[in-house]
């Protein structure tokens, strides 16, 4: 350990992983540093005679529980109350794995459904004007506006007035967007009358705030719009990226992989790992 070394990464989570792979990356040297004996820090997924010594001490698992192989548990949930820890198909981390080229470490798996609670029934989420017009979840006029909504939602480009029917979201809230009435001329003297062009019902925004735009609480209706449709947007476009049956994806052998694969990108270019050092602070 005489060596010098440009960066020195304390601590293997994945802010970490991810600052010393992209370092090495940019030529400097990188020497990261662990008191565990595995990858991954608070994020990371333990095999099961890992996860025994994390809280069991020294014991080893009991034989009947099988190979110690056969298990990846997270330390983290996967979902909690502020953090939704599945990665969105078209999301802004597949873009960073995709553009550093980590990808190539890892294996995935389509989670394969989104589906709500209601009345003692589970129903599929909905998250295209198609699919809104066969959800059981909806009546047949409120059907046609969710399917009204939708396409507004998947047409909506931010640079192109054109598709924003006359609404600035950034002033217009979540709340007044659902509740939108749009005006409609009939009848040969053009009588103008208004229409429930959205006007959505509270169930109906309940899953869609909350299964497709992923809002913990209700407090987004109150803030301007743009954000809430914005979330909409991804949804759909990370539903439709691998044509699987949810927007999500997950790693095949946990969240421990994500760190992993940025300390192998590290490796590759150099960098120097050591675990198993408590003395490390």
């Amino acid at each position: 350990m005489d060596e010098t070394y440009d960066v020195i990464v304390l601590g293997t989570g994945l802010k970490e992983c991810i600052l010393s792979g992209l370092l090495s990356v940019d030529g400097l040297k990188v020497l990261h540093m662990d008191r565990n004996d595995y990858y991954g820090g608070e994020s990371t997924s333990l095999n099961l005679v890992q996860l025994w010594k994390h809280f069991k001490g020294n014991d080893k698992p009991p034989e009947q529980l099988g190979t110690s192989r056969e298990y990846n548990v997270d330390m983290i949930p996967k979902a909690c109350k502020f953090n939704l820890f599945f990665m969105m198909a078209n999301g802004s981390l597949v873009r960073i794995l995709i553009h550093t080229g980590v990808t190539k470490y890892l294996n995935f798996k389509a989670v394969d459904g989104s589906y709500v609670y209601k009345k003692k029934k589970i129903y599929k989420v909905p998250a295209t004007d198609v699919e809104a017009l066969k959800s059981p979840l909806m009546g047949l006029f409120e059907k046609r506006r969710a399917r009204k909504f939708f396409i507004y939602v998947q047409d909506y480009d931010e640079n192109d007035p054109k598709s924003h029917e006359k609404l600035d979201l950034n002033k217009v809230t979540a709340k007044e967007l659902i509740s939108y009435y749009g005006s409609q001329f009939t009848g040969p003297v053009l009588l103008i009358f208004q229409c429930r062009k959205y006007g959505l019902e509270d169930d109906t925004i309940d899953f869609i705030g909350h299964a497709l735009a992923l809002h913990n609480e209700d407090s987004y209706l109150a803030q301007p719009a743009l954000n809430f449709v914005k979330r909409m947007k991804l949804y759909a476009e990370s539903l439709a990226r691998f044509q699987g049956g949810s927007p999500y994806i997950y790693p095949l052998y946990g969240l421990g992989e994500l760190p992993q694969a940025f300390a192998r990108l590290s490796a590759v270019y150099g960098g120097t790992y050591m675990l198993n050092k408590p003395e490390c602070k």
